[in-house]
């Protein structure tokens, strides 16, 4: 069932933020997409309870409250990101907004970028650990947690293995081919004007 509910959340956001995007620059329905948006994290929290409820009725821990937990992790550390990402795209289709500057590819600005995704990481592993770590303990020592615990350590492992590839970026900083860098300078610049500004598509 928990497995059954984790691909019904994620379906519905995607659905939702379809839905947002569709009532934002296709409707101009600009407060009922807010409206929408503001929905995601209800699913979350459905999924959190089910997973709560399913535990105090005697369900013993498996892998699926684990991946919930992970779920639950990432929607928390990447849902606004991938949302803000969807949404520049949106706004360039279907409003004429300016297209989204990539992310930098080449030097400290990709070293950078790659830091800041990694923080994502690590507050995704955060919730994680700390949705699993609360599951552990409302188990108690007459449940068998064995499987809660290794998805600790799978989050740890996550975060762990996208730092060292991160840190890779920062002390091997991959190097831009001729004239390049002058653009990804500029791309650089742009990308935090654009950010500062808040851009014609930006999610509020």
């Amino acid at each position: 069932m928990i497995v059954a509910l984790i691909i019904a959340c994620e379906v519905g956001f995607w659905a939702l933020l379809a839905l947002a995007l569709a009532a934002r620059y296709l409707l101009r329905w600009r407060r009922t997409s807010v409206v929408l948006l503001l929905c995601e994290p209800v699913l979350e929290l459905v999924l959190f309870v089910v997973t709560a409820i399913d535990l105090k009725n005697g369900a013993e821990p498996s892998w699926e409250h684990g991946l919930a937990a992970l779920y639950i992790g990432f929607t928390v550390g990447y849902g606004h990101y991938m949302i803000r990402w969807l949404d520049g795209h949106a706004a360039h289709r279907l409003a004429g907004g300016p297209k989204p500057v990539g992310p930098p590819k080449y030097g400290m600005a990709r070293a950078r970028h790659e830091g800041a995704l990694w923080l994502r990481t690590v507050v995704a592993a955060g919730v994680a650990l700390a949705l699993l770590q609360a599951a552990v303990w409302y188990v108690g020592d007459d449940g068998n947690v064995a499987s809660l615990r290794s998805f600790q350590w799978v989050a740890l492992r996550a975060a762990g293995i996208h730092g060292l590839v991160a840190l890779a970026y920062t002390i091997w900083p991959k190097k831009a081919p001729v004239g390049a860098e002058e653009a990804e300078r500029e791309k650089e610049r742009a990308g935090g004007s654009v950010a500062g500004g808040g851009g014609r598509g930006a999610v509020a």
